[in-house]
């Protein structure tokens, strides 16, 4: 099975199984940012999200972010689940140790932002720390 094939599993089967919990009738988008919606849902509601599908809607949302912002000026980190580089503005490509540019938050934090939950300033307000001139996220959240 190849690893797209394995992703594709799992992302259905977390589909699934927050659709039950959430107890949602409408028709939920079969994507990573659809399982972000329902893991935001679920917490909105005071659901209890499991942490294997907290973790995958992590993963799959900063590997959508990495893959739509390639290059490697900022440090995306949502430990302990992930940590991916992006490029953002015109700044240096980062080739070793820490990146001059990082934003650092939590797996709720970060599924918030890119569904449009939770915008950029609240969240720098609250629960993200950022360091860099590059590491103004504002326009990457949320995600289309």
């Amino acid at each position: 099975m190849s690893r797209s094939e394995n992703r594709r599993i799992q992302l259905d089967d977390a589909l699934r199984r927050m659709t039950v919990l959430v107890g949602s009738d409408s028709s939920v988008e079969p994507s990573e940012i659809g399982l972000a919606r329902l893991v935001v849902t679920a917490d909105r509601t005071g659901v209890a999200t499991p942490k294997d599908v907290l973790a995958l809607a992590t993963r799959l949302l900063t590997q959508r972010l990495a893959a739509a912002r390639p290059g490697r000026t900022v440090e995306v980190r949502i430990p302990p689940y992930a940590a991916v580089q992006v490029g953002h503005g015109q700044g240096p490509t980062h080739t070793r140790g820490t990146p001059p540019s990082v934003v650092e938050t939590d797996a709720w934090t970060f599924l918030r932002l890119a569904t449009g939950d939770l915008n950029w300033s609240e969240a720098v307000a609250t629960s993200v720390r950022i360091s860099g001139v590059h590491a103004d996220l504002s326009d990457v959240f949320p995600f289309g």
